[in-house]
């Protein structure tokens, strides 16, 4: 197979590549700048990306029609906004798309509007947004899901599937490294503010809680809305999504762990730890989502530490994940599953 990516030059996208260089099933990846990059000189991916020296390939011009011919798949790793922009000629021609981007997750446009305070995407019915734990893709054209959403939900999944929590109790205290950021540079994510230091941003405000939201109202309606902070941590990648919520009656731990041995038997990514804590660095460079469970008898609370990397399971793994499911080739292929030292 051949695939394509759009946006390579992004931390996402960097490990994007990486992981689909690498896939048993991929012969050849394509890489292609943005619509306006197509009329400058040729630009090459280890001149862009040092960190690939000698991989020279050139960033071609964006062109649907081309891009269609030359793959069987396109990755968009782009930012929120130029996605929506670019998908149209693909979502006409139902051709498979993994959109690593905001732009189609909202089901709502006035919701997109609202949270990203951009024009939203037409033809947002034509995407499927996908949980790559929770099922296959319906669609054509993937909505991978963002990172902060990754973790949370995963933790959450198990308890709102099975209505073991107080629609409104959930509190949700997540924390990510700076590569999360991306590579646009901003105060917040300079050396000498974010080394050493600890950093609530976006209080209330971060893009991925109406997204949260969306997914969970599906699992349970009666959930309308969650406490959810960000953090800065002072490290590269890694999310820990430390979720709170009182549980129903007469819970007890038996039944919020089986609950989430119940969900996620046999998928691979998913490391159930009941009565002990993961950290972030048992997940770097993997796939993997590690879940720590508690539950607390005296305050009625169930706590669940849902660790991932931001990078791949938080973008570029799960949308290697989807794109698996979605061409029904083995869930893990071209998946790291043990971590790096990093």
């Amino acid at each position: 197979m051949n695939v394509g990516i759009v946006g390579v030059t992004g931390y996402s996208g960097q490990t994007l590549f990486r992981l689909l260089a690498a896939h048993p099933a991929v012969d050849q990846v394509n890489l292609y700048g943005h619509v306006d990059e197509g009329n400058g000189p040729v630009r090459y991916l280890d001149e862009e990306v040092p960190m690939f020296f000698g991989h020279h390939l050139p960033l071609e011009p964006f062109d649907a029609a081309t891009m269609m011919a030359a793959n069987d798949a396109v990755f968009f790793a782009t930012s929120a906004g130029v996605t929506s922009q670019l998908a149209g000629p693909f979502i006409e021609a139902d051709f498979p798309v993994i959109d690593l981007s905001g732009d189609y997750r909202l089901q709502d446009p006035e919701a997109y509007a609202q949270w990203y305070h951009k024009t939203p995407a037409s033809q947002l019915n034509a995407a499927s947004y996908q949980l790559a734990d929770l099922g296959a893709p319906q669609t054509h054209y993937v909505a991978n899901p963002g990172c902060y959403a990754t973790a949370t939900l995963l933790g959450l999944a198990p308890l709102v599937q099975h209505n073991l929590v107080q629609p409104d109790s959930i509190i949700v205290d997540a924390k990510s490294g700076t590569s999360g950021a991306g590579k646009k540079l901003s105060p917040l994510t300079h050396f000498t503010e974010a080394n050493d230091n600890l950093q609530v941003y976006k209080l209330n405000a971060h893009q991925h809680i109406p997204e949260i939201v969306q997914q969970l109202k599906q699992w349970d309606p009666a959930i309308e809305s969650i406490q959810f902070n960000t953090t800065l941590l002072p490290i590269t990648t890694g999310i820990m999504a430390t979720i709170y919520a009182k549980g129903v009656p007469g819970l007890t731990e038996a039944s919020v762990v089986d609950a989430f041995q119940v969900t996620y038997q046999d998928h691979p990514f998913i490391q159930l730890m009941p009565g002990q804590m993961p950290d972030i660095k048992m997940v770097i460079g993997t796939n993997n989502c590690a879940l720590g469970i508690s539950f607390n008898d005296v305050t009625n609370t169930i706590m669940v530490v849902s660790v991932i990397d931001n990078l791949v399971k938080g973008a570029a793994g799960q949308a290697v994940q989807n794109f698996n499911d979605l061409f029904q080739l083995t869930e893990t292929a071209g998946l790291p599953t043990l971590p790096v030292l990093a």
